[in-house]
């Protein structure tokens, strides 16, 4: 075995034996932990109206970020990747804002925002519009956590693309929306559609901004990442893991997903190189 070969060897095991230890040994305790007492026990921790409770909320919640946050990454990387703006790099870097702030300090600057004693917390209370502990506090909480994932997935692809063909449709005479819905966008899909599966399981996933905000109100403002808490920290393991293999089931929906686009959109790259 040459020399070459043998560090190749040598460096896949230890990647597989890391991700062994650290990825695959960890989802295989958290299914065997959640049937530990039968697939009845299962079935009734998701049955339980808490959990069904914590699912719709979870699911709601996404439904609203996600959208949200697709227009706005879309409409910030056409901005940034294809025009030259003065507070160009301000947006950039407060697009990467959610990146370098902890969750848990997000949750707060929307207590100091929304709270009994905040910025806008008296004035929405005289109006009797309830935010904290209630579900646009969720929402508003997600959004920030997931502003990044489309936009900087969109902004290096539509870089690399260049503006040419948007040029070449505004000289043929398209309006802006018809070279955004015709040229840029057909371009751009699969890094859309990944960026997009990404900013899901984020917003599904997130526990730290969300538990700041939500209140922990059971069945009303806890997310599915709450739920299970609540339930671990109650000493009910069984149910708590149940619920937690529903969120592992999202990961791994998450990344067949994200492998089924990278190979899509790698098969789309081989058909636009292949010669004529």
């Amino acid at each position: 075995m040459s020399r070459h070969r043998l560090v190749r060897v040598a460096l896949t095991a230890a990647a597989l034996a890391f991700l062994g230890l650290f990825l695959a040994l960890p989802l295989a305790a958290v299914f065997a932990k959640a049937l530990e007492r039968g697939a009845g026990a299962y079935a009734d921790a998701l049955r339980d109206p808490d959990a069904r409770a914590a699912v719709r909320l979870t699911l709601a919640t996404a439904a609203v970020a996600v959208p949200l946050n697709t227009l706005f990454g879309l409409c910030a990387a056409w901005a940034a990747a294809k025009f030259e703006f003065r507070g160009k790099r301000l947006l950039m870097t407060c697009m990467d804002l959610p990146f370098s702030v902890s969750p848990v300090v997000s949750g707060l600057l929307f207590v100091l925002l929304f709270g009994a004693r905040g910025l806008f917390g008296p004035y929405l209370a005289a109006h009797g519009v309830k935010v904290l502990y209630a579900f646009p506090a969720i929402v508003l909480a997600t959004l920030f956590v997931t502003v990044p994932f489309v936009a900087r997935e969109l902004i290096p692809l539509m870089e690399a693309q260049g503006t040419e063909e948007e040029e070449a449709a505004v000289t043929l005479g398209a309006s802006g929306w018809q070279t955004l819905w015709r040229v840029t966008l057909p371009n751009v899909k699969w890094g859309l559609l990944y960026g997009v599966i990404l900013c899901n399981a984020r917003a599904m996933g997130e526990f730290g901004a969300v538990s700041v905000v939500s209140g922990h109100i059971r069945g009303q403002t806890t997310t599915l990442p709450l739920h299970v808490e609540i339930l671990y920290n109650e000493y009910q393991p069984v149910a708590a893991f149940a619920a937690a293999s529903l969120l592992a089931l999202l990961a791994l929906v998450t990344l067949a997903l994200k492998a089924l686009v990278e190979w899509k959109s790698g098969e789309t790259a081989r058909a636009t190189r292949r010669p004529a």
